[in-house]
């Protein structure tokens, strides 16, 4: 296929659907990889923006923007607008679109990490039943 016939899709990564993201995480993310700047893989939209467009509220959008960031998919900083007469005010939030990848391996390292404390928490429990059926004189 040629670059043409791509021109009104954008690619979802497989790999997104293992993370166990919310559907509404998952909606936000597909969004911004809808409006994203392919060169740049960034973009521009308001919480209130995205949330019209997906039918849901801006509180949700915030909520599952700050889920996407943990999980290290996007970063969102918030930028400012000067206007001529000198005032601040707040813009549109500019999103930039990690890796899938990075996503991937942090989320395995946490699974890692989680199994590897549960694990040794068993292993403490296990060891403190033993010794409460041990008589004295066996310590």
């Amino acid at each position: 296929m040629t670059e043409h016939q791509f021109k009104n899709y954008f690619p979802m990564p497989n790999e997104i659907y293992l993370l166990g993201l919310h559907p509404t995480a998952l909606a936000i993310y597909g969004y911004l990889l809808y409006i994203e700047n392919r060169r740049t893989f960034e973009c521009n939209a308001s919480y209130k923006t995205i949330a019209a467009a997906l039918h849901v509220s801006p509180n949700t959008v915030r909520k599952y923007v700050a889920v996407l960031e943990e999980r290290g998919l996007i970063t969102a900083e918030h930028t400012t607008v000067v206007h001529r007469d000198g005032t601040k005010w707040n813009g549109t939030m500019k999103y930039h679109i990690r890796p899938v990848r990075e996503a991937i391996e942090k989320f395995y390292a946490r699974q890692l990490e989680a199994a590897e404390a549960e694990s040794s928490q068993r292993r403490a429990a296990d060891n403190f039943e033993r010794r409460k059926l041990m008589r004295p004189s066996e310590f």
